[in-house]
């Protein structure tokens, strides 16, 4: 006896749809699974049959066989569990489930036949959708995540028995006959149709007012305007100064001005956070851009991402939004160039010997670090005197190399604040995040027709056609590339720069002073610079 169901597993970020296939033969009992399952898929057999059992149904004392295909296609998770428990009842003619081959059958069992959730059910889902399933039959905890895909039927199953309803297999002391009577599988009372007031949910959280705002941040005006042009444009940003001035209280409070993730923004993102397993259950589809901050003992797999079968890291989970990376000479140099290649490409690609894993990463690059290991190299105040030497500088400096420098766009210095409470009314997030509105405005008009949206991602010739200067600018540009040694990298993201600060002040062109003010945020890069021993 033969039977086919259809299940899925994640491959990367994405879902793909397996075909669940069970036989049924005579011979030695025995329950094998092909198709390069791994061991929590092939220890599946006895939970399947605990499941079985357990719910008033009789494993089939033969030899089974159950094949994922495609078996070229290496296979992880527990997600398969229900499918293989309904191919088996069916194929033993123990339940009648006519709707089988149009629904995507997704759970891990209980022993006692109870389903738990599943991870990546986001992606399955859309995969499912567009392979033309009509429905999918998941864990009841999985239908708010499932119902996020519309236009495909979400039936949720809190235990096996429940599939037959009141007429099911449940008995007390069920017969031992040689086959039991077949059970007709009732859907139409699983079916979830609550996704219109999770989605008002899902909106009305993302009109929240933020916890954190800059107003409560004294001083460093300068500091910013400089967060303000990072975001308009999501350039990538550095903070440089001594302990305490603010510089992590100033980062953490960047998400507050960004605009929320726009709806395909918004889809890719909670497919990355729910194939990760990091997608919260009451949360709907993400409207806020996601902000992570690893601890700097991050390893590098944690952060571009990786394993047997990999896993999204850190700069995916930062996708469409901000990688904070707080005290950047403290992660280890090996960890810090695996970041080059994702801030060029905005993706990530990992090889293994059966397969290559690619998951987005485009992000904004946002780091802080002190300028010397004690912190206060180049400080003003007689109490802080730094004690470092030349050699420490330089070793510390050494941490972050001259190539991942030169792909952070605002290198910002953070003095210590001059301004106290009642000296100047304090710039506040909502005044920020309306020039960063204002801004972002005027690059979607401008790039509707484009593969981009951001001036950060301007390159080659959509460079040169929209962040074109006139020849005063170019000149000033030119003796800065020449004066201060700047690679030409470094002179494409001024010009992008010098692009979004015009926006800000809606400047059709860019001026000399948009490219000046883009210039000097360029500085650090020769300022620190160490010639001789501090103090």
């Amino acid at each position: 006896m033969y039977g086919k169901l259809h299940s899925a597993c994640l491959h990367g970020i994405d879902g793909v749809v397996i075909q669940v296939e069970v036989d049924l033969a005579n011979g030695l009992p025995q329950t094998s699974i092909i198709g390069l399952p791994d061991s929590s898929i092939r220890e599946s057999v006895e939970r399947v049959r605990a499941a079985i059992k357990n719910c008033g149904f009789e494993y089939p004392l033969k030899r089974i066989t159950i094949n994922l295909a495609p078996a070229d296609l290496r296979k992880e998770g527990s997600s398969f569990d229900l499918a293989v428990a309904l191919g088996i009842l069916i194929t033993s003619e123990q339940l009648e489930f006519k709707d089988a081959a149009s629904l995507l059958i997704i759970g891990e069992l209980a022993l006692d036949g109870a389903l738990r959730p599943v991870t990546g059910v986001l992606p399955m889902v859309e995969q499912a959708k567009r392979d033309g399933f009509r429905g999918v039959l998941l864990p009841m905890e999985n239908v708010q995540e499932a119902s996020l895909i519309g236009g495909i039927e979400v039936y949720g199953l809190p235990h096996l028995k429940e599939l037959a309803g009141d007429d099911g297999p449940m008995r007390s002391n069920p017969p031992r006959a040689s086959k039991l009577p077949s059970a007709a599988v009732s859907l139409s009372r699983l079916r979830y149709t609550r996704r219109l007031e999770h989605s008002n949910e899902a909106a009305d959280r993302s009109r929240e007012e933020p916890l954190e705002d800059y107003k409560d941040v004294l001083g460093h005006q300068h500091i910013k305007r400089a967060l303000t042009i990072a975001a308009a444009g999501m350039h990538n940003i550095m903070l440089i100064g001594p302990p305490g001035t603010g510089k992590t209280m100033l980062m953490k409070r960047l998400p507050t001005i960004l605009p929320p993730l726009a709806e395909e923004e918004a889809l890719t993102t909670t497919k990355i956070f729910s194939a990760a397993g990091k997608l919260k259950k009451t949360e709907g589809l993400m409207t806020k851009r996601p902000f992570r901050s690893p601890h700097h003992t991050i390893s590098a797999a944690g952060l571009i991402g990786g394993g047997t079968i990999p896993k999204p890291g850190e700069v995916s989970l930062a996708h469409k939004g901000i990688l904070f990376l707080d005290e950047l000479p403290e992660f280890s140099r090996h960890v810090l160039e695996v970041l080059r290649q994702p801030l060029e490409d905005r993706e990530v690609t990992i090889s293994r010997a059966r397969a290559v894993f690619t998951f987005p990463a485009h992000f904004m690059l946002a780091c802080s670090m002190n300028p010397c290991p004690c912190g206060y190299y180049g400080s003003d105040h007689p109490a802080q005197q730094c004690t470092c030497s030349v050699a420490r500088i330089a070793q510390y400096r050494a941490r972050i190399s001259g190539p991942l420098m030169d792909r952070i766009d605002l290198q910002v210095d953070v003095p210590r604040p001059k301004e106290w409470p009642g000296s100047t009314p304090p710039l506040s997030s909502k005044a920020m995040r309306d020039q960063v509105y204002a801004a972002q405005t005027i690059q979607l008009e401008r790039y509707r027709r484009l593969p981009i949206r951001w001036n950060s991602e301007l390159f080659g010739s959509y460079l040169r056609t929209h962040a074109a200067l006139d020849k005063a600018s170019a000149e000033l540009l030119q003796v800065t590339l020449d004066s201060l040694g700047l690679s030409m990298r470094a002179y494409d993201r001024i010009l992008k720069l010098a692009r979004t600060i015009a926006d800000l002040e809606a400047s059709a062109d860019i001026q000399s002073r948009h490219v000046a003010e883009a210039i000097q945020y360029r500085q650090l890069d020769r300022q620190y610079i160490v010639t001789e021993e501090p103090g």
